[in-house]
């Protein structure tokens, strides 16, 4: 009897412990892409974009994860159409060379049981950088709604747009810094 209990605890163990990771869909309707840049030192110019993809997994036990989130250049939104226009160009996205940007994370780090941040690599008209997206205000919740669990919080980093080959305006000024913000819900599948 003993050893019957033996064999099946370690069974159980072991299928514990390889456990595959929780898989979630970025939920579009709870998902934003967006940015912010000083202008001349005064004031801060905010976009967004509407268009959203992706998909996360979490493996809360090991510590580990891996997301994608892809997101629709032309679907730039500043609130000035004039501007939506400029940033589609070539001085900026290029979107007709470049029309996705991606961010492939892979590196997960916690506080406790709290995505913490989030290190990778955000690739911008073909060309690919690494950043880190620190969290916060991650959480997980089971959605009354969608009776589903649902994991999610801001994701920021302060990025050099120069990187990625977006320079337009540094001789008059504009700063290379843009921060960006990743705010995220994604539901679990």
């Amino acid at each position: 009897m003993k050893k019957t209990f033996t064999a099946l605890s370690l069974i159980a163990l072991a299928a514990v412990a390889h456990a595959e990771p929780a898989k979630y869909a970025v939920d579009p309707t709870h998902t934003f892409v967006t940015y912010e840049i000083t202008h001349f030192g005064t004031s801060t110019n905010r976009g967004r974009f509407d268009k959203k993809e992706g998909m996360v997994e979490l493996d809360r036990a090991a510590k580990s994860g891996k997301v994608e989130i892809s997101f629709d250049l032309a679907s730039v939104d500043t609130g000035v159409p004039g501007m939506d226009k400029h940033l589609r160009g070539d001085d900026f996205f290029a979107i007709e060379k470049f029309p996705t940007a991606k961010f492939v994370g892979d590196k997960f780090s916690f506080n406790g049981d709290k995505v913490s941040a989030v290190s990778g690599q955000l690739t911008l008209r073909d060309k690919t950088a690494p950043v880190t997206l620190n969290a916060k205000n991650f959480n997980c919740y089971q959605n009354p709604m969608l009776k589903r669990e649902v994991c999610g919080g801001d994701f920021e980093a302060t990025i050099d747009r120069t990187q990625w080959g977006i320079d337009y305006g540094l001789a008059w000024g504009f700063p290379k810094e843009v921060k960006l913000v990743i705010q995220v819900e994604a539901v679990r599948q």
